[in-house]
């Protein structure tokens, strides 16, 4: 679990397909203080640590998070990536939860003011906005915001300039795609109140591993 506020970015070094899943090699400034086995976030998807060094870091990613993610269409060397590493059950939750599970995508409309940003998203399943309210949070490519505001095709978040500097949202420009995680705590009263998601089966599942 995450709290969504960046420890540092990092650089895509490689990416290739071994089989039925990726592995990405990312260099960073926390290399060294991971460890293998280590859950990091990567630009809001939740991936395992395999092999690192005092430079770089593994991590393996399955189809079901290239297909969701923008990784599929935008992942290759030179890219940068927003990292942050589980939180601790010590640690002070500043932000909001974040599972690092990526809901889907959303493109970025348009971009407003001067020093704090106004940033307006469309997702590409509107269905995600269900789980996107007024004042509520949301977390953009691992970054926890607060929603202005939430309308029947898109959402606007505020970006202080902090944020902007120290996260890829700085150099995100309009047309550009997002990762998005909605807010567990909506998931959870969407189910409850009878919302069903798309039901994926055993011959999904199977599909992925042929």
């Amino acid at each position: 679990m995450f709290t969504g506020l960046i420890e540092t970015t990092g650089t895509i070094r490689s990416f290739s397909r071994r089989g039925t899943y990726y592995r990405l090699t990312v260099e960073a400034g926390i290399s060294g203080e991971l460890f293998t086995g280590q859950s990091v976030s990567v630009s809001g998807a939740c991936l395992t640590v395999t092999r690192n060094d005092s430079h770089t870091f593994d991590v393996d990613m399955m189809q079901e998070t290239f297909s969701r993610t923008w990784f599929g269409r935008g992942l290759r060397p030179g890219v940068r990536v927003n990292l942050e590493r589980a939180m601790r059950l010590t640690d002070r939750l500043d932000g909001h939860l974040v599972l690092g599970h990526v809901d889907g995508v959303a493109t970025l409309r348009a971009i407003h003011g001067t020093d704090t940003k106004e940033a307006v998203f469309v997702p590409e399943n509107r269905e995600l906005l269900r789980g996107i309210v007024e004042k509520g949070s949301v977390a953009v490519d691992g970054v926890s915001l607060t929603v202005i505001d939430a309308g029947s095709e898109s959402f606007s978040v505020g970006i202080i300039p902090a944020t902007l500097e120290a996260t890829t949202l700085g150099g995100v420009m309009a047309g550009g795609i997002v990762n998005i995680e909605t807010d567990i705590l909506g998931k959870y009263a969407a189910r409850l109140a009878g919302f069903q998601p798309d039901a994926r089966g055993s011959e999904y599942w199977a599909s992925l591993l042929s």
